[in-house]
């Protein structure tokens, strides 16, 4: 049964600020992974050149990698679909999609369906056909929706029952810069999760209560997550959407999002710590590689700089 709708939602009270919000998060629900001396996050970085190659192997490989258990849960991949242009790299790949279907099948899932919504193309359907992505897909921003409490210091707010109802989701993120969050990886990419029907495009009222809290409260509304980002191909420069394809040849995987993305900061050449939404979701530094169990290949050998605009050249690695 769905909730009766009501756009008066995700307004901030006046005078709240990201750091309090953040605040309060942190007070209650922490999560045992940010207790000293608790256990290190697995992640793990595989190698994979081509969207042409094998990909279920590697994406069977990097789920076991991290210790993942599927069988018999209802799966919600959710990919990076945000616009098409045959010309550059801005949404996760049609191959990374269908190869983590076919894998989560053959790990036992119970169902796998692919989901997305769309900040700024409206008919998910058309944008879908034209990414090349499986038939079937499931249009989050206009899923029916079911009302949760406590978002962003908020009442209420509503949600697709397609995530809601799923046992795990996929993060399919890109591997990409961000004009405004620096970076865009696992985490930025539940935003996807929003329904557009209710709160707008492209997600006006996250943006109106900020990329960074948002990132934030979304992650912590939706604990059963795993995440794979495509960079095998990923985007530098004025992303997510206006910049230029590159070149990093990997695929990450982990069951923690803070470590995964800031696996693939360093990957970029990025200091996640530089990373507003990142350094904020660090609790007693668990984001230094000393607390990530790195699996698959070495981290020192597959750094690349992704070029960045002006105004985030200070996230780049000092060492």
């Amino acid at each position: 049964m769905t909730s009766k709708l009501s756009r008066r939602i995700f307004l901030p009270s006046a005078g709240i600020a990201l750091t309090a919000g953040y605040s309060a998060m942190k007070n209650h629900d922490r999560e045992p992974v940010e207790r000293i001396g608790g256990p290190k996050s697995d992640v793990a970085v595989l190698k994979a050149s081509t969207y042409s190659q094998d990909l279920v192997r590697p994406m069977l490989d990097g789920i076991r990698a991290c210790g993942l258990e599927v069988r018999g849960k209802n799966v919600l991949l959710k990919p990076n679909l945000v616009e098409f242009d045959r010309s550059t790299a801005i949404n996760t790949d049609a191959a990374v999609v269908a190869a983590a279907y076919d894998a989560f099948r053959q790990l036992g899932a119970a169902s796998v369906v692919i989901g997305e919504g769309p900040g700024h193309r409206r008919d998910t359907f058309e944008l879908a056909r034209e990414a090349g992505y499986p038939a079937g897909l499931t249009d989050l921003n206009r899923d029916d929706v079911s009302e949760i409490s406590g978002f962003a210091g908020e009442g209420t707010a509503f949600f697709p029952n397609t995530a809601l109802r799923a046992d795990l989701i996929v993060s399919l993120a890109k591997m990409k810069t961000h004009h405004w969050a620096g970076v865009t990886l696992s985490m930025k990419n539940l935003f996807g999760l929003v329904p557009g029907a209710v709160y707008g495009w492209p997600k006006n009222r996250l943006h109106y209560i900020g990329i960074t809290r948002s990132i934030l409260e979304l992650n912590r509304v939706f604990r059963n997550t795993f995440a794979i980002v495509d960079g095998i191909v990923g985007m530098e420069g004025n992303g997510p959407i206006q910049g230029v394809p590159k070149q990093a040849g990997v695929l990450v995987f982990g069951q923690d999002g803070r470590a995964v993305d800031a696996t693939c900061s360093r990957i970029m050449g990025i200091d996640p710590l530089k990373v507003e939404y990142l350094r904020l979701a660090s609790v007693l530094g668990r984001l230094e590689e000393k607390w990530i169990e790195q699996r698959g290949e070495n981290l020192s050998q597959l750094t690349t700089q992704f070029r960045l605009i002006p105004q985030f050249t200070d996230l780049r690695r000092g060492d």
